[in-house]
């Protein structure tokens, strides 16, 4: 048997890299038995039944580093979140999101604010600040005049990476410039509301170097943080960590309580405000949607 990475899945036909080449393979019938699914990014074993016709059959699925439940796909390592600086206005809140999904998923992440030919530079690098002071990577883009592209390519190298972000903030012209032809499909603005339109609408992966592909998805631009807990949500915030300490409760919530760390640290200019109100708003979201459970 052969190893491989799937890159695309159609219906129960599923095209498999191995050693820079494709072969369209079939799953054997105990994965349907057994119910499990075959994601884009699983590592897999093989075996080739006709190496003329590039056909093969899939035999087993490798253990799993991680799962993404929207979109579906699997052993994703790096998300690169791209912010539109104009049409779309920055959503910061959902740049937060992102950011304590990736954490709780042990993803590594980028922020690339893109757009930056259209915004005041004064403005980027007022956001810039914000993330690169607790000790986020930020690099600013303009992704189809193609600038500063050079320096996310050493981000990628060893990774399965994905972007997210909203739709029309440039996820499909940054693949496409990275890689320096049209292989994902670029959408429009629309001009009535001023929001994209989501172009791609499967996962694919795009092989970048030796161990390093670009998954092309249909984005992740409604995160529910469901499985969060929101009395955790906290550790996800990774610059309240060094004040946790001086809440004077345990269980802090850092919402309503008085003797807060946290909201001493937001008072005293350590912590982004813009930041403590979007935990505000997650925490709320996720206590209100543990109420609804039961």
């Amino acid at each position: 048997m052969t190893n491989g990475i799937i890159t695309s899945a159609s219906s129960n036909l599923y095209q498999i890299e191995v050693e820079n080449k494709i072969y369209n393979c079939t799953a054997r019938g105990k994965f349907k038995k057994e119910g499990t699914s075959l994601l884009v990014g699983d590592k897999v074993e093989i075996t080739i039944a006709s190496d003329e016709k590039s056909e093969g059959v899939i035999e087993q699925v490798l253990p799993r580093y991680n799962e993404i439940k929207r979109p579906k796909m699997a052993n994703l390592t790096e998300l690169i979140l791209v912010v539109s600086m104009k049409m779309p206005s920055p959503d910061l809140l959902l740049l937060d999101k992102e950011l304590v999904f990736a954490k709780w998923l042990g993803i590594n992440t980028l922020i690339c604010f893109n757009k930056t030919d259209l915004s005041e530079q004064k403005e980027v690098e007022n956001l810039s600040k914000i993330y690169k002071n607790i000790g986020y990577n930020v690099i600013e883009i303009s992704a189809k005049n193609k600038d500063n592209i050079e320096k996310i390519k050493p981000f990628l190298k060893n990774n399965i990476t994905a972007f997210a972000g909203n739709s029309g903030v440039g996820k499909s012209t940054l693949t496409n410039s990275i890689f320096e032809m049209e292989l994902a499909q670029e959408g429009n603005i629309s001009n009535k509301n001023k929001k994209g339109k989501n172009t791609t609408t499967t996962v694919t992966l795009y092989k970048y170097d030796e161990n390093s592909y670009i998954a092309d998805t249909p984005g992740f631009t409604t995160l529910e943080l469901t499985e969060i807990p929101s009395d955790e949500l906290y550790k996800y915030f990774i610059e309240f960590l060094p004040y946790l300490s001086e809440c004077e409760f345990a269980g802090c919530s850092h919402i309503k309580e008085e003797k807060c760390g946290i909201k001493n640290a937001v008072q005293n200019g350590k912590i982004s405000v813009e930041r403590y109100q979007n935990y505000q708003k997650i925490y709320e979201e996720l206590k209100e949607k543990e109420k609804n459970k039961w």
